[in-house]
């Protein structure tokens, strides 16, 4: 068999980066208990990323084992079905264009969202932040620390410095773990290890609920004879309040 190093080395590094996600225990903590206050008064919660980020939060919703009021906010302009792609990265530097998009959020004090950014920097995720906060929502972060530190911010602060709670990915500057020997480097780990951070928080969501004596709205994967009646009666108890449901 031929030798593939740099694979094996690469999910050394995703390996290393899982167990580091375990420091953040306690802003999970604090994250699942205002999410799940939330959802137990009937509110959604909402999440939002641009770009590779918002692949994250596109994860969280409609999905099989995830919950049912996880309502993403997917703005035309920073996904990445955006062409040229470019624009994506351009849009997202640029003052104001939070604004645009925010104002048809239904956020209400007491909500809570998520904001994914990497690198933190960055103005649109920096102002929903901001806006959220001014609508008395909570903003629960998911940002690299370590990387966002290193770097200036291109508005008015980093996520980091911003959000009401923080959880930290442990990425590499860059996003790209593995350097080959011409010196390349390659291997972005945040939306594995991201992903990972974020189904753990759902299911300690879900987990408090339960405690709190609240039966957690959860799908089962449509491929599951008979789950498509019970999602489908779930959807019409939260259609109201999540929007993305016809």
């Amino acid at each position: 068999m031929s030798e593939i190093p740099a694979f094996g080395q690469y999910l050394d590094r995703v390996q290393a980066q899982l167990r580091q996600v375990g420091a953040n225990k306690e802003p999970v903590a604090r994250a699942a208990e205002f999410a799940a206050a939330s959802i137990k008064a009937g509110r959604p919660l909402f999440i939002f990323g641009a770009s590779h980020a918002g692949l994250m939060a596109q994860d969280l919703f409609y999905r099989a084992g995830g919950l049912i009021p996880v309502v993403p906010i997917l703005p035309a302009g920073l996904m990445l079905n955006e062409r040229p792609v470019q624009r994506t990265s351009r849009l997202e530097r640029l003052t104001g264009v939070a604004a645009t998009f925010m104002q048809d959020v239904p956020l209400q004090p007491g909500d809570v969202i998520i904001v994914i950014s990497v690198s933190g920097r960055n103005p649109v995720p920096v102002e929903v932040c901001r806006l959220a906060q001014q609508r008395g929502a909570t903003v629960i972060a998911v940002t690299g620390t370590a990387f966002s530190a290193s770097q200036p911010a291109r508005g008015e602060g980093r996520l980091f410095e911003l959000a009401d709670v923080v959880l930290d990915l442990p990425v590499a500057m860059g996003d790209a773990v593995l350097e080959l020997a011409d010196g390349t480097r390659v291997g972005p780990t945040s939306s594995a290890v991201g992903a990972a951070l974020l189904h753990g928080l759902m299911c300690e969501i879900a987990d408090r609920l339960r405690r709190a004596g609240v039966t957690p709205p959860v799908y089962v994967s449509g491929n599951i004879d008979g789950a498509d009646a019970r999602n489908e009666k779930l959807i019409d108890e939260w259609r109201d309040r999540i929007g993305y449901a016809g």
